[in-house]
């Protein structure tokens, strides 16, 4: 009887399996664009990286505000626009968004598993948003570019210094 069955599904095994091996590029798909890897010393063309925004998920649904109370607002996407892995600890970093002057904001959400959430609005006289933070730990963050109204696109770059 179980060989009657095996027989049976052997052809739906192998679907299964095709199916999964096809949806392996979209499950191993973790950011929308470029991911930043920096160690220290990094040279200031490596800490740069571009996107646009356009989503409609709203940044606060990550976190109402940061670890130090800034307000985490504004819309992306679901998925972080970027990953960043830092190969050492830093002991200070801007990540500084580029838009031209579009009113933007931003979530940093890392390193790995550690819920350690910076926001970013605008800065100074200028609308593009960033965060300049200290005690930057190695690991892998979540970078979230967002705009204040849903579904605003505004091509951007992103840079990180160090500092």
């Amino acid at each position: 009887m179980l060989v009657h069955i095996l027989r049976r599904f052997k052809g739906r095994a192998w679907l299964v399996l095709l199916t999964a091996l096809s949806a392996t590029p979209v499950l191993a798909q973790t950011a929308n664009f470029a991911s930043l890897t920096l160690s220290q010393g990094f040279s200031p063309a490596d800490g740069v990286v571009s996107g646009f925004t356009g989503g409609s998920y709203s940044l606060a649904a990550i976190a109402n505000s940061d670890r130090t109370n800034n307000r985490c607002i504004g819309f992306a996407s679901p998925t972080p626009d970027h990953i960043m892995v830092l190969e050492r600890d830093f002991p200070k970093l801007t990540v500084q968004v580029n838009t031209g002057g579009s009113d933007t904001t931003l979530l940093i959400r890392g390193p790995g598993n550690e819920n350690t959430i910076r926001c970013g609005d605008d800065t100074g006289s200028n609308k593009d948003a960033s965060i300049s933070d200290t005690n930057w730990k190695a690991g892998r963050y979540s970078i979230w570019v967002g705009t204040f109204e849903e579904g605003v696109r505004r091509d951007y770059s992103l840079s990180v210094q160090q500092e």
